[in-house]
This record gives structure tokens, C-alpha cells and sequence, in this order.
């Protein structure tokens, strides 16, 4: 443990454990109890005939916005876990703010219901000793959405306004997608479906994704939407369009935000996936795509720039394709893009996405042989924290 050791905060269930109880009303329209299950990892998930049967256990239907229950049980029994605070140097807070606020985002509450157990949690850390030592500089917290969802400015506006509040000024965040302008803020990996146990599982899986064999250049995985001009809708037309080359996943009429067999079927089949911006700039779809082995197709650079550059590096190009959207809109075949890479260059770009997946999974229980999505998280924000000391 060079970077020290941390202490989890033992909060009132108040501020997990309750919401997990409780897990019927976190939805206005739909139970979140099996997305939330099984420790955020969901359930097992049964019916994906692309798998290999060895590996079906290490499958379940993760939601992408469980990493808050996640990174909590894993925390628990992390190596450099310390029960007694006065040893510590960082300091974990197991409050799940994205479960505890998604429930009033698309709904007509007043800014002070979206905020409620945000304050009432601010109130309950800034009274413990260690808060009040450092007022926060050495504590961290996982926000399970994105950043944006917790940056409301004025009453009348969107989401949560938990990042703007004084207490929050120095807290480190773990958040799967980052303001790139806020240095408190480390982005990490949406979960995926797949959950290793152990080395031998993770290195079955990427033999299988180096092995299989790949029919179509390109995949678009989404959904049209009802605005004028929507650029979704112009991919969804292409693809459909360029069939002999692209496979199509219409999400219109399936759920397909924690995944499905044919979302998985389709990104092992295909040498790229298209990733246009969706509500935010950057995709859960993204990590299922290179989970599956296919090059991920980027037409707003936010989107990948200055994201989680802890685990796939900086050097973008290596791994994933650019084309401007504006020359899209303009008349630029995707098709002829990604046909003008040789058969050499997909290859190498192929095997660097495979390389990089165990850096972007988050394994069942921890440990198991190598460093994965949570612990390269936690040893990144550990080593933060120790070097502003």
C-alpha cells in the first residue's frame, strides 16, 4: 500500500442501504431491484447463445449506472482498507448519490427534493474529525452518473446541484463521465457485463474475442429519436442503407441500456461500432463494443479525449477511429471511411482494443490475478491525493 491506506465511512443506511431496501421507488416508471442486485453486478445473464458455455457465469445484466453499489462492495475488501481512521489517508464515502437522485431527474420535483439526502449526507460528514481536518481534500466518492447530472447551477435547472455545494469543494470524484476541466474529477469505466473471476476466465474471453470471426465492417447499436436533424437517426439510416456492411441494433423497440444477446452478437461480428454522443458525451456502448473486440467509431472528440485516459491512455488513435459529424451531415460515407484502413491496420487496431479490456472490466470479487477497472481506480486516486499532500 505505497499510496497509504484508506477508511470507509460507515454511514447511516440512510445513504445506501436504504435506497437498496427501497429499490421498488427509485423509478418513477419500473423497479431498479434487479438492476441493483447482486452487489451491482445484477443478475446472472442467461440466453446469449454468442458465448462460450465455460464462460457464461462471468455474464450478468449490469445496468450502467450501478458502479456506486460496485465500487462499495468492493471498497470493503480492498487490501489497503483500514478500520481505523487515525491511520488513514484517504477516505472513502459510500453514499450512492446517482441511485439516491435518478428517481427525481425526469420527474416535476422541486430542486430541494433533488438535493435532500445530498445535503443531509454533506451535513453528516463535514461534523466527523477527519472531514473537519482536511475539510475533504483527502476524501473520495464514486458518482455512479455523469458528472452534468450533478452540476446544476440554478434552482430551475437540471439535475442535482451536489458537486456546486461548499462541502463538496475538495472531494475527489470517481465519475464514468468527467468534466475534463475539473482536476478533482477522475473518469472511470461504465460497468459491463462481464464480471471475471478469476485470470484463466478473463484470458478465455479475450482468445474467444481475438478468435471470432467478423462478418460485417461495421455495427451501429442505437436507437432513431423523433428531433429534426438527429444525428442518430442519420447513422441508423446509413447502416440500415449499407447492410451488405453494417449490422443494425434498433434499441427503438428493446431495452438494450444493460444489454442484450443480439447488442454482444453484433459487436463480435463487426470490425467497428459506431459511437455517436447520446444525453452525454460519452457511451456505456462504448465498453461493450471494445469488450466485444470492435474499434470504436468516435464523431465528437469529447466523447473519448480526456476520458478515462487512467485506462486506455491518451493515445486515442491506437484504438478507435474519428470522423467529423459535420462531413457526416455533409455527405461523407462511414462505409468509405472505414474501408480506406487496410487489412493490417484493423488487425493492430484490434488487438490494442483486446489488450486494453482487462484494464476496463470490473471482476466479480476482486483479486483473481490481475488489476482491473476498480483497482486501477482506487490506486489512481490514492496516488492523487498522496501526491498533493
Amino acid at each position: 500500500c505505497d499510496s497509504g491506506l484508506i477508511y470507509v465511512y460507515e454511514l447511516p443506511p440512510i445513504f445506501n442501504a436504504d435506497l437498496l431496501r427501497n429499490c421498488h421507488d427509485l423509478d418513477p416508471w419500473h423497479s431498479r431491484c434487479k438492476a441493483i442486485s447482486n452487489g451491482g453486478l445484477g443478475p446472472r445473464a442467461a440466453g446469449i447463445p454468442s458465448l462460450p458455455g465455460n464462460l457464461s457465469a462471468a455474464w450478468h445484466w449490469t445496468d450502467m449506472f450501478s458502479g456506486e453499489v460496485i465500487y462499495h462492495r468492493r471498497i470493503l475488501k480492498h487490501e489497503c482498507r483500514t478500520e481505523h481512521p487515525e491511520s488513514a489517508t484517504a477516505f472513502y464515502i459510500p453514499f450512492y448519490a446517482g441511485i439516491a437522485v435518478a428517481r427525481y431527474l425526469f420527474t416535476n420535483y422541486s430542486f430541494r427534493e433533488r438535493d435532500f439526502l445530498c445535503d443531509e449526507l454533506l451535513r453528516w460528514i463535514e461534523r466527523q474529525p477527519p472531514y473537519k481536518r482536511s475539510n475533504g481534500s483527502d476524501h473520495v466518492i464514486m458518482l455512479g452518473r455523469m458528472t452534468w447530472d450533478f452540476r446544476r447551477m440554478k434552482d430551475a435547472d437540471w439535475g442535482s446541484g451536489f458537486i456546486y455545494k461548499p462541502q463538496m469543494k475538495r472531494i475527489a470524484r470517481l465519475v464514468v463521465e468527467k468534466d475534463p476541466w475539473d482536476d478533482l474529477e477522475i473518469s472511470v469505466p461504465y460497468p459491463t457485463g462481464f464480471h471475471p473471476n478469476s485470470k484463466s476466465e478473463l484470458n478465455r474471453w479475450l482468445r474467444f474475442v481475438q478468435s471470432h470471426n467478423r462478418t460485417s465492417l461495421f455495427t451501429f447499436v442505437g436507437a432513431r429519436r423523433q428531433v429534426e436533424n438527429d444525428f442518430r437517426t442519420i447513422l441508423m439510416d446509413h447502416c440500415v442503407a449499407e447492410s451488405r456492411y453494417c449490422r443494425a441494433v434498433d434499441c427503438s423497440g428493446t431495452r438494450c441500456y444493460d444489454g442484450t444477446p443480439e447488442i454482444l452478437s453484433a459487436f463480435l461480428s463487426s470490425d467497428f461500432c459506431l459511437q455517436p454522443r447520446g444525453d452525454a458525451y460519452t457511451r456505456r456502448s462504448t465498453f461493450d463494443c471494445m469488450l466485444g473486440g470492435s474499434i470504436p467509431v468516435f464523431f465528437w472528440r469529447r466523447s473519448i479525449e480526456h476520458q478515462y485516459e487512467m485506462f486506455l491512455g491518451n493515445r486515442t488513435s491506437e484504438f478507435s477511429v474519428f470522423i467529423d459529424r459535420k462531413k457526416v451531415r455533409s455527405g461523407t460515407s462511414v462505409r468509405k471511411v472505414l474501408e480506406s484502413y487496410g487489412r493490417d491496420e484493423v488487425v493492430r487496431m484490434r488487438e490494442k482494443v483486446i489488450s486494453l479490456i482487462p484494464r476496463f472490466v470490473y471482476s466479480l470479487g476482486g483479486g483473481g490475478g490481475h488489476k482491473d477497472a476498480f483497482d486501477i481506480a482506487i490506486d489512481g486516486v490514492m496516488r492523487k491525493l498522496k501526491d498533493q499532500e
